[in-house]
């Protein structure tokens, strides 16, 4: 089951960067996450149980708060 958390400690590895300093308005793509690395988190997330996360919805809103929600089945 995914959780913020987990969510977010993915979006962090992938950036390379604490999770800390990963904030709900970050623009993943301007801090340089490139479709490989959002394919692989898609894959991930939807092995974890989250069906409805696509790259073209991911890449619609490309920041932190949309994709924790909609990994989280709250968009």
């Amino acid at each position: 089951m995914l959780t913020r958390e987990i969510v977010i400690g993915d979006i962090a590895v992938a950036l390379d960067q604490l999770p800390e300093s990963i904030g709900d308005d970050l623009n993943l793509l301007d801090e340089g996450l490139d479709s490989i690395r959002i394919m692989g988190l898609v894959e991930r997330w939807r092995s974890a149980g989250a069906p409805d996360v696509d790259f073209p919805t991911l890449a619609a809103d490309p920041t932190v708060a949309h994709w924790v929600a909609v990994a989280l089945g709250e968009h």
